[in-house]
This record gives C-alpha cells, structure tokens and sequence, in this order.
C-alpha cells in the first residue's frame, strides 16, 4: 500500500517538477534558441524523469540531480529553476536516511550554485542569494531529519506496543489453556474416582462376600472408563486444532452416567444439534452435579432436564437429598462448573429448591460467546 501511495505521489509530483523546470527554463532564457538552452531542457527532462526511481536509488537519483544542477548552471551561466529536481532528490536521500550523503550533495550543491551565480552577479546580491540557498537546503535537510526520527520513533512505538499486546494474548491464552486442561482432568477424574472411593468404602465396611464383589466389580469398570475417558481428554489437548483421536463425551452419553445408590432420570426435550463445546460443556456439568449428589447429598433420586428456552439449552439437576453439608464449602466442582457456563457466555446458578433438594441450573448460549476466563 505505502509503494502504491508513492507511485500515485510521483505521478503527479514528477511531472509537475519537469513543468515547472522547462517553464522557468523558457522564462528564464526568453526562448530556446541556442544549443546551451536545448541542452539545458535535456538536463531538467532527464534529471526529472530520474525522479521516478528515487526511493529505489535515492544517492544515485541524487547525484544525477546535482550534476544536472551544476550542468545547468554551466551551460546557462547562471542557476535557475532545475534547482527543485535536485531539492525533491535531497529530500528522498534524507527520508531513507542517507543523512551523510544528503549534507554532502547540499554542500556540493551551495558550491555549485555559487559558482554559476558568480558568472553573473557580482558582490553582495551574490553572496546574498549563495546564503539564501544554503538556507533552503539546511532547512530541508533538518526538517526531514526531524520528520524522520519522529517517524522511526513513532514506529518503534507502535511496534513495542504490538509485542506487549502479542505477549499479554499469549499470556492470555496460556492461562485458558491451563484452566481448560484443569477443568477437563478435574471433570475426568472427579466423577470416577468418587464412585471408586463410595464403593470401594462399601467394600470395606460391609464384609459381605457378595457386595464386595458387587463393589469390586463397579470398581473395575469405573476405572476402565476412568482410564478411556483420560486417554481421550490427554488425546485432544496434544491435538490442539485438530480432530481429536476420540469424540469427546456430549448428552448422547448422559444414559452411561451412574452412581451407586442413586436412581438418576433423564429428560431430554431439546432435539436440535448441539455445537459440540455446548454438548461437552453440558455434559460435563451434568457430571459433576451426579458426583457432587453422590458425594454430599445423600439423595436416592437426581432428575437431569434438558430443554430449549430460545436462543440457549437450559440443563438443570435436581436431586431430593438435604444439600450440602453445613461444612462443605464451595469447592472445584461448583467453580469447575460456572467456568464451564461462563466461558461459553453462559450462567450457573445453584442452591436449594423450595420443596426439599438441591438444583443445579444451567444456561449455556447454542451460539457461543466466549469470554475471558
């Protein structure tokens, strides 16, 4: 975009410096009549014409333009218009920041004007002009230094603020990853490991061969699909961005879910497909509410209602135990649990229901909005 800009620029400046140079050319001579005048016109037609290729050769660009200058002056006896080919050179050198080279092309340049006005002019009109363009020259060389490093400035700016917003977005992103990691192994592990700990506390505390058994069995199975489900999550984390090994669990799994000594009942009126980080997300939710029934309830029975309510599926849980015990405080499965809904745009909401039990209430967007962790 910035070498369309320029070329659009040159379109425009170079012939307007080629005009201005051949008009104050014929002002200046009052015709072309001679060889000098046709061989002055040739220099300020070249050395304009150059000015197309400045920014790819701007000391070269330059130094044609200030031979042109002293060329002119030879050829005419005196300085004259051509002299704003070599100040739009001058101030391509300084802009790609040739600095050096620019001081010595404008100190070649006041020479060479000096002496072509020398030719003509005598005394202090002389030296006066020689003073005045040495001026201009300085005044453009600091102008465009000054513009310059306000420029480089301005970039080196720019640029450390877009690696200090690059870093806090990978800052960013490294910690949701780690609390997605977190909230998957939590899910993972929480809800097998509590059925394993109650039967295997079963089995200790009831030396019936038969439940021991009945436990051991459970026991077995549990850690089977423990061990298949953690495969599956470490599976789609090393494959970030791409189709896990194994889909990941969603609603169509909710009838494997169980709990020893809890009778759990399934509603599903929502028929339409789910994306599948709201299907996981529900999931998971409905998961950790059976094993936080499980594990401090003391319920027989949990009731798990999916349904639509316009643009969102609301997942809800109740069961008919007493809650949670007095002592048992907000843990990792009610935070595991609102981070699931709340990264999905979603909310949470949970706690006693009027008529004996306990309700986990869900609302999970099916067009998810994510927001920071």
């Amino acid at each position: 975009m910035a070498g369309l800009r320029g070329r659009r620029t040159d379109a425009v400046l170079v012939p307007l410096v080629a005009f201005t140079g051949v008009a104050g050319l014929v002002v200046q001579s009052g015709g072309l009549d001679t060889a000098a005048e046709f061989a002055a016109l040739l220099a300020v037609l070249i050395s304009s014409g150059l000015l197309f290729l400045r920014r790819r050769f701007p000391v070269a660009v330059g130094v044609v333009a200030l031979a042109a200058v002293a060329a002119y002056g030879f050829l005419l006896q005196q300085p004259g218009p051509i002299m704003l080919v070599f100040v739009v050179a001058l101030y391509t050198v300084v802009d790609e920041g040739h600095l050096a080279v620019a001081i010595g092309l404008g100190a070649a340049s006041v020479l060479a004007f000096a002496a072509a006005d020398s030719l003509t002019r005598t005394g202090v009109s002389g030296n006066g002009a020689t003073f005045l363009h040495a001026g201009w020259l300085v005044a453009v060389i600091a102008g465009v230094t000054r513009n310059r490093r306000a420029y480089l400035a301005e970039v080196e700016a720019r640029t450390a603020a877009a690696e200090s917003r690059a870093a806090e977005q990978a800052r960013h992103r490294s910690t949701e990853d780690r609390l997605r990691i977190a909230r998957e192994l939590h899910d993972v592990l929480g809800h097998h490991l509590s059925l394993i700990n109650v039967q295997a506390g079963a089995a200790l505390h009831r030396p019936d061969p038969a439940r021991s058994e009945q436990a051991l069995t459970t026991i077995r199975e549990t850690s089977r699909e423990t061990l298949r489900e953690l495969r599956a999550a470490l599976n789609a984390l090393r494959q970030d961005g791409e189709a896990p090994l194994t889909p990941p669990p969603g609603l169509n799994r909710l009838g494997e879910l169980t709990a020893p000594g809890l009778e759990i009942r399934v509603e599903v009126t929502e028929t339409r497909p789910l994306p599948s980080e709201v299907d996981l997300a529900a999931y998971r939710i409905v998961q950790e509410a059976v094993t936080n029934v499980t594990r401090h309830a003391a319920a027989a029975e949990a009731v798990v209602r999916i349904r639509p309510d316009g643009p969102d599926v609301l997942v809800e849980i109740d069961d008919d135990g007493l809650g949670p015990r007095g002592d048992a405080g907000p843990g990792n499965g009610i935070l595991g649990m609102r981070e699931r809904a709340r990264a999905l745009g979603g909310t949470l909401a949970t706690g006693p229901r009027p008529g004996g039990g306990f309700r986990v209430s869900a609302r999970l967007p099916l067009s998810p909005d994510r927001v920071p962790s």
